[in-house]
């Protein structure tokens, strides 16, 4: 079994994988002042005893890099994941700096469109792989090539993300988009091939900014579209999809097992009408919201 939480941060994304075997994944974070001691405390009790951990940062905007500097501070980051990149920002926060820090050292390793490495998608007598594969992106692609060049020039570092792909044996499937944008995502469509998925974590947290190409949704056909915590009014629901809206929901925990996951959201009194009723017991950080089959 494995353990994938979602963090309810705000305008922002966190996210923690803690896998069935020796390996514990933190995408993005997106502290405050307020929230960081909880936060760090869980994820340090949560990755206790794993052999490999690993922080993989899908680009370096504030609401993904939110505390970095602290994290690193409280649990030393031994294994960096990022685009190879060169952004820059006009104005230089503590956390940015952490990122350049952690990117430009010995500790980063750069991903990329099929890139394999032991532990994250390779296994050996050692342990086992985290299921963890990169979809995107293709570095010799022109598009992807010019929002490099914005990046560096300063310019938002949205197209820049990364497409995730984690998957557990015989279980679900998940993606992260990061916060590529409707229009970048429009100008490639033509040259991904999309993976079939169960849950989707929406880009751009929700944004209609974001909204992801139709094309692409035909073709991962996910049973859930996670909706971040973008503001209301420019959220896009994604209409004749089943969705969790984060705003609502709070935490949303998924408790991975063979052919179906448990899902929990810390809001009591949320509730949807598409997942099965299998009258799991609540966790102490949850409340049980029921099981998607896959």
């Amino acid at each position: 079994m494995s353990i994938v939480k979602s963090f309810s941060v705000g305008n922002g994304d966190m996210f923690y994988i803690k896998h069935g075997s020796d390996n514990f994944t933190t995408i993005d974070c997106c502290m405050t002042e307020d929230n960081k001691d909880e936060i760090m405390d869980e994820i340090k009790e949560e990755s206790r005893g794993k052999g490999i951990t690993r922080f993989i940062s899908t680009h370096p905007d504030q609401d993904h890099i939110g505390r970095l500097k602290y994290y690193n501070e409280q649990l030393p980051i031994n294994n960096f994941y990022c685009v190879k990149n060169e952004a820059t920002k006009k104005d230089e926060t503590e956390d940015f700096k952490e990122y350049c820090k952690l990117r430009d050292g010995d500790k980063a390793y750069f991903i990329s469109k099929g890139c394999s490495r032991k532990w994250m998608n390779e296994s050996d007598d050692e342990r086992g792989s985290s299921g963890i594969n990169i979809v995107w992106p293709d570095t010799n692609n022109q598009d992807y090539k010019d929002a490099l060049q914005k990046a560096k020039d300063g310019d938002s570092p949205n197209n820049i993300s990364p497409i995730i792909k984690y998957s557990l044996q015989d279980g679900a499937k998940m993606l992260w988009m990061g916060d590529l944008e409707t229009e970048f995502m429009e100008k490639i469509e033509d040259d991904m091939d999309m993976p079939d998925i169960d849950i989707l974590f929406a880009p751009h947290h929700g944004r209609d900014s974001g909204k992801v190409p139709k094309s692409w949704l035909d073709e991962m056909t996910p049973q859930i579209i996670i909706i971040g915590e973008a503001p209301s009014g420019n959220i896009n629901y994604y209409q004749g999809w089943n969705t969790i809206t984060q705003n609502t929901a709070g935490d949303i925990i998924f408790e991975c097992e063979t052919g179906k996951v448990h899902i929990y959201v810390s809001n009591e009194n949320y509730s949807v009408d598409f997942l099965d009723n299998e009258w799991k017991d609540d966790r102490d950080d949850g409340y049980y919201l029921g099981t998607l089959k896959v």
